[in-house]
């Protein structure tokens, strides 16, 4: 079958603002106060939980940043978990172009190195963890992307065939685990990566979500 796999994070929604404040919560605790900044900072927030600890860290200069990093850790998913959608939304148009992908007959997972856990209440609170066949999280499998692992498993439990298959990102993580997966790419640059993800090649770019059709037959053809 068909299939098109999505990246969570700054591909079908924008979650930098909740991800930072979680950060900022840490910051706060220790009596540093906000570290870091929704807008200036927003892409770090896209390289996971420890990218946003290690710069606020860093911008302190502090002598033991591995072990704070390591102590913050929980705090900040816990944080986030408490306040998970006050500011996430998702990208315009993802809910009809997904929508019409399902009804051209195209099967549809999520790949995400967010935690399971955290991914589907997320997608539950954003009314659309129904639209998904399959959902990986960083934790479901003993690796996590750019290994091409979660990957392939994402298109199986959708249902899908990984060779007729494509992967939706915005990251160079999401580029370099279709790479190891042998199959194509699209970055977003609507993320906050922006034009940028262009210099690293993916096969497709995704200005917005009403091209995700012509991008899809591109990439991977229609269902017979």
């Amino acid at each position: 079958m068909h299939t098109v796999i999505f990246d969570l994070d700054g591909t079908l929604a924008e979650t930098s603002g909740d991800l930072i404040a979680a950060a900022n919560t840490c910051f706060r605790g220790l009596g540093y106060g906000d570290l870091l900044d929704p807008q200036s900072d927003a892409s770090t927030a896209y390289h996971g939980a420890r990218a946003m600890l290690a710069l606020g860290f860093e911008r302190l200069n502090v002598s033991d940043a591995a072990a704070q990093i390591d102590a913050q850790f929980p705090v900040l998913l816990a944080a986030y978990a408490e306040n998970i959608d006050v500011y996430t939304r998702l990208y315009d148009g993802v809910t009809e172009a997904v929508e019409a992908l399902k009804r051209d007959g195209y099967a549809v997972g999520i790949c995400t190195n967010k935690p399971a856990g955290l991914a589907e209440t997320l997608l539950q609170r954003l009314g659309v963890r129904g639209l998904f066949d399959s959902m990986v999280g960083a934790d479901t499998l003993p690796v996590r992307k750019p290994d091409p692992a979660p990957y392939r498993a994402a298109v199986e439990l959708a249902g899908g065939d990984v060779s007729k298959s494509y992967l939706v990102g915005d990251t160079i993580t999401d580029r370099k685990t279709a790479a190891a997966a042998g199959v194509p790419c699209a970055l977003v640059s609507f993320g906050p990566e922006g034009s940028l993800v262009q210099e690293m090649k993916p096969e497709a770019l995704l200005a917005h979500y009403r091209d995700l059709g012509r991008v899809t037959r591109e990439l991977i053809g229609a269902p017979q």
